[in-house]
């Protein structure tokens, strides 16, 4: 289930006027999804679904945002490296 959220935001005229309302309204968008999967609020796969993106699109646009597409630990990291490949 989901909720539908309407934002009201007070921007500088030179703001509104260098962007179409359309544009801007994308890019606050795109900014909280970012944010939410960085806090870990949101799922790559979620996010790629609200944002109507494939997987391979997200993580071009994660990169911009600096959101790591994996977050490791070095002990998981580590433990990752030392697991076999799967044979094909």
């Amino acid at each position: 289930m989901s909720k539908r959220l309407n934002l009201e935001l007070d921007l500088p005229d030179e703001v509104i006027s260098a962007l179409r309302e359309e544009d801007l309204a994308a890019k606050l968008k795109e900014a909280l999804v970012m944010e939410l999967v960085r806090e870990h609020h949101l799922s790559q796969g979620k996010a790629a679904e609200i944002l109507g993106l494939n997987r391979d699109e997200l993580f071009p646009l994660m990169s911009h945002y600096e959101v790591p597409v994996v977050e490791l630990t070095t002990d998981e990291l580590r433990a990752e490296l030392q697991k076999p490949f799967p044979k094909q």
